[in-house]
């Protein structure tokens, strides 16, 4: 049986091993590497804080989430297909690692935040 996500080291290792997954496929790391090229030591702590924020209602996280997003699709379209990818690698990862409440939380938030960003994305069309 496995534990489901209790403390701030939890979410740190889904967040480090979806992000393994993520940007081993070309279909989407591009998106992360080449376009947005993120800095995996700074961007860690931020996704960190805020997937506290939102399993645990911490303090951790008070920047707007949307507004990188629509940064980066003007840079490059984010398609549908980007966050089916997204969302297939980030509900694996919480099954592969985690089950629980918290851990069913965490992929329902997933689908909400990125049915968001795409209706947000649609919108500036």
């Amino acid at each position: 049986m496995k534990n489901d996500i209790e403390t701030r080291e939890d979410v740190h290792n889904l967040v480090v091993s979806f992000y393994d997954k993520l940007l081993a496929d070309p279909s989407i790391s591009y998106l992360f590497t080449d376009v947005a090229k993120i800095d995996l030591d700074h961007h860690f702590p931020v996704l960190v804080d805020f997937w506290d924020m939102v399993l645990f209602q911490s303090d951790t996280y008070r920047k707007n989430a949307i507004q990188p997003h629509m940064i980066l699709h003007r840079q490059s379209t984010l398609h549908a297909h980007h966050f089916k990818t997204w969302l297939r690698y980030f509900k694996a990862t919480v099954d592969e690692l985690f089950e629980g409440e918290k851990a069913f939380l965490a992929k329902q938030r997933a689908v909400s935040i990125a049915t968001v960003i795409q209706i947000k994305i649609a919108q500036l069309k």
